[in-house]
């Protein structure tokens, strides 16, 4: 089992920047993949970033240039820097685990973080 615990998420103007934080805990060491997703009211959850163990990421692009995902191998924990933060991306960010314990693979959530962008 892995668990997932985010951090981060708040109310911010457009414009400003935001950085987010999910620490993996358990059997975080079969973790092959992590990534942040978001999901807006009355919308489906879609992929913002992703991060594989060997650091390659990939973005959405209504986020590319704006914000980086990290990771951090000591702690555990990705990151999400959000810059130029717009009110479209607000939603409630989710990080998400992608295991691969022999042939089968697990997925794995947090609880999410709610990100509000307004003046």
């Amino acid at each position: 089992q892995v668990q997932l615990v985010e951090s981060g998420g708040g109310l911010v103007q457009p414009g400003g920047s935001l950085r987010l934080s999910c620490a993996a805990s358990g059997n975080h060491f079969s973790i092959a993949a992590l990534g942040w997703y978001r999901q807006a009211p009355g919308q489906q959850r879609e992929l913002v970033a992703g991060i594989t163990r060997g650091g390659d990421t990939n973005y959405a692009d209504s986020v590319k240039g704006r914000f980086t995902i990290s990771r951090d191998n000591a702690k555990n924990t990705i990151y999400l820097q959000m810059n130029s933060l717009k009110p479209e991306d607000t939603g409630v960010y989710y990080c998400n685990g992608v295991a691969i314990i022999g042939l089968t693979r697990y997925e794995y959530w947090g609880q999410g973080t709610q990100v509000t962008v307004s003046s």
